[in-house]
């Protein structure tokens, strides 16, 4: 093909993609992408195109991008430091359960105390995977209610999910403490955008933090790649995957910055390596660090603001309607005692998706993208799937549904560069500034090889613009995915035929985009 005759085959094949109203949640949410990170970072091959920056030298704007973002992070969580991202949330979490075991006491260790728990509102793609990496290391899981844990001796470990996969936002407070008096290390899987509103993590002792930061502008692109976080404490830099932009001076003593810690298997003999973590999503952790550039603190608290109002609002309708809403504190997701065979047909006919985890129960998800105009949408399904007769809502409450002790009191984002950059005009003169301190193929051929050496031509990007494949959420019926499975099939197929293999798995390998054969 050429490229007009693909750009016309994508085009077709994205059109097999149903676009419905979707708040299902489970860690994926749709996002507003601000027009100018779209256009001068996403679609920019001074980005795209950029080598990693192991030269500091020629290389000092994606680390100043990504110190952002590191900073970002660590005043979110409230934690000490953080890594320049990885792969996705259940990879982070993964490695976070590594990483506890590595750092075991040395009482622990002698007793070879293996157990880890899982509490049962994990998500389910973090619990998928913990389940596989837990098992070649010697770790066994112990997936149960956290409120009925009994913090014995032989865990080393516990990760909580805040708020859970249902909504409800649990009080990791009391459960932290106490597992540090049981000398229980407790890892921590948090939404971002929650945390505007939820107080930090490591405000409560949280030993590591890790998540997403696909809501920060990043879109959903049927499950990824979305740039993941990991956050911890100094005591354990040693141990943390992935890439860490540290601070240094040059030799005028000027300030510059360069990768540190580097504790990958490819760098560094095999047994001193701390995981083969290497790749950061780095494109999209630079995406996410402007966005919370663009917005600082004010507009990141609004833009929450807004998603909380807008789920108080909806339960307060829905209950009106008579459907028990069983969440007592929640974020941005509100968990329905109904009958969810009758919803879901009623929300199909309507092009709306929510989550049903059995048939007695609906949750539903609102995010940044969700107005008034659909809140009313999603009340008439309700009602007409109920009998109900008509309610309809011309603003948003104000209720505050977050547990008194778990609101958050600190502070975050105060750096001059979180509060500079607000309008169009001087974000976009900011990008252009750290493009200029970067190489890219943009600019020359770049002498280093490197498995990550590739330029992506401009037809195949200009399709992740395109809302048709960017927002599909990963947990969509199968139906309205179609234009997904059939590229997808082709390529292992294709892969298949190829190599001579009996099958090709499309799986990431080791947070590396490479294919698995078998």
């Amino acid at each position: 093909m050429s490229e007009f005759e693909y750009s016309s085959h994508i085009n077709e094949l994205s059109k097999l993609n149903k676009i419905y109203k979707t708040y299902i949640g489970l860690g994926y949410h749709p996002t507003i992408l601000p027009a100018v990170i779209q256009r001068n970072v996403l679609e920019n091959p001074g980005w795209y195109t950029a080598y990693t920056p192991y030269q500091a030298e020629i290389a000092q704007g994606r680390p100043e991008a990504l110190l952002n973002f590191r900073t970002m992070i660590t005043d979110l969580t409230g934690m000490e430091l953080a890594n320049a991202s990885l792969l996705d949330e259940s990879t982070a979490a993964a490695e976070a359960m590594s990483l506890l075991f590595a750092v075991r006491e040395r009482e622990q260790k002698k007793a070879n105390v293996n157990r880890f728990f899982v509490a049962e509102t994990i998500l389910p793609q973090t619990l998928s995977l913990l389940q596989t990496r837990a098992t070649p290391i010697g770790i066994e899981l112990v997936i149960g209610d956290e409120t009925a844990f009994d913090f014995s001796s032989d865990f080393f470990g516990a990760i909580l999910q805040y708020p859970g996969k249902n909504g409800q936002v649990s009080d990791i407070k009391t459960f932290i403490a106490k597992a540090k008096a049981a000398q229980i290390k407790v890892a921590v899987a948090a939404d971002i955008l929650s945390l505007v509103k939820l107080e930090a993590p490591g405000k409560f002792g949280a030993d590591v933090v890790v998540g997403t930061t696909q809501r920060f502008g990043i879109p959903l692109g049927y499950g990824g790649p979305h740039a993941a976080y990991f956050a911890t404490r100094e005591a354990f830099k040693r141990d943390i995957p992935g890439r860490i932009i540290g601070v240094t001076k040059d030799m005028n003593g000027n300030r510059a910055l360069r990768m540190a810690l580097q504790t990958r298997e490819q760098h560094i003999k095999r047994d001193k390596a701390t995981s083969n973590i290497c790749t950061a999503q780095v494109l999209l952790a630079v995406m996410a660090g402007m966005y919370a550039v663009y917005h600082g603190p004010k507009g990141l608290l609004f833009i929450a603001n807004e998603v909380h109002n807008t789920a108080s609002t909806l339960a307060n309708a829905l209950v009106k309607l008579g459907v028990e809403q069983i969440n007592t504190s929640f974020f941005d997701t509100i968990q329905l005692k109904t009958n969810a065979p009758v919803i879901k047909a009623f929300a199909e006919k309507e092009e709306v998706n929510f989550n049903y985890p059995d048939d007695e129960t609906v949750t539903i998800s609102v995010n940044e993208t969700t107005t008034l105009s659909d809140v009313n949408q999603i009340i008439s399904i309700f009602e007409e799937a109920l009998g109900k007769e008509t309610i309809s809502i011309e603003n948003l409450s104000e209720t505050n549904n977050i547990s008194e002790t778990l609101q958050r009191q600190t502070e975050f984002l105060t750096l001059d560069v979180f509060n500079t950059y607000h309008s169009e005009t001087e974000l976009m003169r900011y990008i252009k500034s750290l493009e200029r301190k970067d190489l890219s193929l943009n600019h020359s051929m770049i002498s280093l090889g490197s498995c990550t050496m590739k330029l992506n031509a401009a037809a195949e990007m200009l399709p992740l613009s395109s809302p048709n494949w960017g927002n599909i959420h990963p947990f969509v019926p199968v139906g309205q995915a179609q234009g997904y499975h059939k590229v997808l099939h082709a390529l292992e197929n294709q892969l298949t035929e190829i190599t001579g293999f009996a099958g090709t798995s499309l799986q990431p390998n080791s947070a590396r985009k490479e294919n698995m054969l078998v």
